[in-house]
C-alpha cells in the first residue's frame, strides 16, 4: 500500500495519528510525519485514518512494499 498526504490540506487534527499511530505522527502541534509506505497489517487502521481525516488530505491504495501484490485494492 502506498500512501500521500497533501501537506497542503493537512489541518493537524491528528485523527490519523490516533487511529494509525504506526503509520502517523504529529511532529509539534501542526507537522505530520507519516511512512509513505507501511505494512500490509497496517491496512485496517490506515483505511480507519484515510476515512477519519476531516479534510480529506489522505490518499491510499497501490501496491507498497516489496511483497505487495500488484493491483492491490484501493483502502480509500
Amino acid at each position: 500500500m502506498r500512501l500521500v498526504v497533501d501537506l497542503n490540506k493537512c489541518q493537524g487534527y491528528a485523527q490519523c495519528a490516533f487511529l494509525a499511530p504506526d503509520v502517523f505522527a504529529m511532529h509539534g502541534e501542526e507537522s505530520l510525519l507519516y511512512d509513505p509506505r507501511p505494512d500490509e497489517e497496517q491496512r485496517e487502521r490506515v483505511a480507519r485514518a484515510v476515512a477519519a481525516c476531516p479534510v480529506r488530505a489522505i490518499t491510499a491504495g497501490g501496491p507498497g512494499r516489496a511483497g505487495e501484490p500488484r493491483g492491490a485494492s484501493d483502502v480509500r
